[in-house]
């Protein structure tokens, strides 16, 4: 089920919000809450129902071992355990996510033809694979609290959460639950519904409307000239922005309507004057699993220079890796890593830049790695770079080339007319302002007064989001 659906907006939501309430105003705080569990489990079950088993194994398995780590005092037995549930996990998401990579890789080495399986990935594996991991390794720092099975149920599955992150700590989200949040509360409803119909506009008219430019463009990607590689690829940088952020913002706002507060995920990314800033800002709590679960223990910065700038690496390979099975993947987190090896070089050495350039070479680099995330090739990838720099045809607008053409006769039309419509440029234009010059959408949210300009500001871009909602596409992050 998505979120920017009829299904989800008129029916699933307002019917797990009644019913969670009423139980909990009848005194039933626990049947409430499972509710919200067996809610969830609709929600996973209404993509792919014969994946329900799977998360249902997963959870219980991972509350097996989190109990027995929580409470056993056994050193070498604890570390056995703790071991074998992390390789549980990771051999799970390896098979279901990874495994034909595997076969490709090999087949394209060893010039073999091995079968594919052609499995298709589970919804969520990815997020709660991480977020199941993190809470493995606290439990084994006793740093859990002997959580019951429908409790940490809940944890995992939260269906706002579930799909595309955030990927919680158990502390954030279930010392909420544990604070009895029976009532209903006027301010949380209506910041709910003010982030969310904010984050189904960025994702019904926005992302969307990018997502055709920027198709067009990796579907053409050999035939493009430098314009519209530039057009290409920022449609996409700014499709990834407001889809992932619209989908952090009706998260948030999902949960919000039932008194829990979700971790911040997106904090104005496009706004970052160094790739270390960017990272800061962008998915911050995979950044935060990455750091707490990865590098601090690989050492951190701790030991020396060297050994900081391979930990570096390490992380933003595994975050390559995390994203998808492909080479391009892994290649787009390599990028990450040395361009964060770089700055942090660079900085121990306090050298420095003034800060509009800093900005314009990291939004570049970040335009620039997007294309290896999103390209199905290296060759597609490399085709769009080589137009974006030059190297590939050179046409003019269609205005100066109905000028100019007659004159030198030469053909400077374009052949694509959708990636060089007026409406494309002026989107990128607008979106470019609006992302570095406007607030974001948890800072309207901390400001947020219900005032009869911002009743009637989401009332308009809710219904105008709700009347294009036939057009229904998945959230980017679902593929991850």
């Amino acid at each position: 089920m998505l979120f920017n659906s009829y299904e989800f907006i008129f029916f699933f939501l307002p019917a797990v919000f009644v019913i969670y309430f009423v139980l909990q105003y009848a005194g039933l705080s626990r049947l409430a809450k499972i509710s919200l569990v067996l809610a969830s489990l609709v929600f996973y079950s209404w993509w792919n129902i014969s994946y329900l088993p799977l998360i249902m194994i997963s959870v219980v398995i991972n509350y097996a071992v989190g109990t027995y780590l929580g409470k056993t005092n056994k050193l070498g037995t604890r570390k056995s355990v703790l071991t074998i549930g992390i390789i549980f996990n990771v051999v799970l998401l390896g098979y279901y996510k990874y495994t034909d990579f595997f076969i490709e890789t090999v087949n394209s080495l060893l010039k073999e033809s091995f079968p594919l399986l052609h499995l298709a990935l589970p919804l969520a594996i990815s997020f709660f694979t991480f977020q199941q991991i993190a809470y493995l390794v606290d439990s084994y720092r006793y740093e859990t609290k002997g959580y019951r099975l429908d409790e940490y149920m809940l944890f995992v599955v939260f269906f706002p959460q579930l799909i595309a992150g955030p990927i919680v700590h158990h502390k954030e989200v279930m010392s909420q639950f544990h604070n009895e949040n029976s009532r209903l509360n006027a301010k949380n409803i209506s910041l709910g519904l003010y982030i969310f119909g904010i984050g189904l506009f960025k994702k019904v008219m926005i992302a969307d409307t990018f997502a055709i430019w920027a198709n067009d463009g990796y579907k053409n990607a050999f035939d493009l000239n430098i314009v519209e590689a530039w057009i290409a690829s920022l449609s996409y940088t700014f499709q990834l922005y407001f889809d992932f952020s619209g989908y952090a913002d009706m998260a948030m706002g999902s949960a919000l309507l039932f008194n829990i507060m979700l971790p911040i995920n997106f904090n104005s990314p496009y706004k970052a004057v160094n790739i270390q800033d960017f990272w800061r800002r962008w998915h911050i709590t995979l950044s935060r699993f990455l750091t707490a679960y990865i590098y601090i223990p690989l050492g951190g910065s701790r030991i020396s220079p060297s050994r900081t700038y391979i930990n570096i690496m390490i992380i933003f390979m595994v975050s390559g890796f995390w994203h998808g099975a492909g080479w391009t993947f892994v290649f787009w987190g390599f990028l990450h890593g040395v361009a964060s090896v770089l700055y942090r070089w660079w900085n121990r050495r306090g050298y420095s830049m003034p800060k509009l350039l800093a900005w314009f070479i990291t939004f570049q680099f970040v335009n620039a790695t997007w294309v290896f995330f999103r390209a199905e090739n290296f060759a597609q990838a490399i085709a769009i770079l080589k137009a974006m720099f030059g190297m590939g045809k050179i046409e003019l607008p269609t205005r100066l080339a109905n000028v100019l053409e007659p004159i030198i006769n030469i053909r400077l039309l374009p052949d694509n007319p959708m990636l060089y419509s007026t409406s494309s440029v002026l989107l990128i234009v607008i979106s470019l302002l609006v992302v570095i010059f406007r607030k974001n959408s948890f800072e309207m949210l901390e400001r947020f007064k219900p005032t009869n300009w911002n009743i009637v500001f989401i009332v308009f871009i809710s219904i105008v989001s709700i009347l294009q909602l036939g057009k229904i596409s998945e959230f980017l992050y679902f593929n991850f």
